[in-house]
């Protein structure tokens, strides 16, 4: 039933009693009086008494009803805010879910470069001139320069570069490389004292060296050029003695020929 139409209806309902109540009358006194006045007015004040109590029933429903539709509605405004809370909840849960993974990536990005920076410094296995050795990642840095200005025909910068070498690496695996390539780049600068002082320091050191043969062989083109010629032709005879398989040998032995 619609709550707003109910006042309507219950005055219909006391009209019907009260106009039920004016007819009965009119039947009392038209028949013989079925009531008195006093049992009349009685019958009408228990109808309004019913009517009142009715419309003070429907009254109490209204307000109940409207109490229930003001509780619905704070219950949804309610639900809305729990929804709002959790897709608001939902989204920092994602934002911190990014973040921490930005942080792992991050982490991860800064493990790598200390690992890599590291290995920078880890000794690394090289092998030159026959010869297998552990050397300083800058170490290596440093003579594959040096060699680099030599091979560039920059030898009075490939002299100072591996000069420099030695004095900064004097135990390195590269000392013996380091001072045939030195020799070569004074011998390529006319220097041919340091460069003879060089070659034999390196004959001293490593004998079996790969490059002790060449070594010799240039001691001795370095006393040809400083017209030393006999001290060239033993130099070349202690080479072919000391290492007659190697290719220096067979370079010496064409030598002595052209010295006699």
């Amino acid at each position: 039933m619609n709550m707003q139409r109910s006042p309507i209806l219950h005055r219909t309902a006391l009209r019907t009693l009260l106009a039920a109540g004016l007819m009965a009358g009119y039947a009392a006194s038209g028949h013989a009086a079925l009531f008195g006045d006093d049992e009349a007015r009685r019958a009408i004040l228990e109808m309004r008494q019913r009517v009142d109590s009715m419309q003070q029933s429907q009254q109490r429903m209204t307000e109940e009803s409207a109490q229930t539709r003001r509780g619905l509605l704070e219950l949804q405004s309610q639900i809305e805010q729990l929804k709002s809370e959790q897709a608001k909840l939902r989204g920092q849960n994602e934002q911190l879910l990014r973040d921490v993974a930005e942080l792992q990536r991050g982490q991860r990005d800064i493990a790598k470069g200390v690992d890599e920076r590291l290995r920078q410094f880890e000794p690394v296995t090289v092998t030159v001139d026959g010869q297998e050795f552990a050397a300083d990642p800058a170490e290596k840095r440093d003579f594959e320069a040096a060699l680099a200005q030599f091979r560039a025909g920059s030898f009075a910068e490939a002299g100072t570069a591996f000069s420099s070498f030695l004095n900064q690496w004097p135990k390195s695996g590269y000392v013996p490389s380091a001072r045939f390539w030195l020799g070569n780049a004074q011998y390529a600068n006319r220097n041919y004292k340091d460069a003879i002082s060089n070659f034999r320091a390196l004959l001293a050191a490593a004998p079996m060296h790969g490059r002790a043969p060449d070594a010799a062989l240039s001691i001795a083109n370095c006393q040809i050029e400083m017209k030393d010629t006999k001290g060239a032709r033993k130099t070349l005879e202690d080479l072919i003695k000391a290492y007659p398989n190697a290719e220096a040998a067979a370079a010496a032995k064409n030598r002595l020929a052209s010295l006699k």
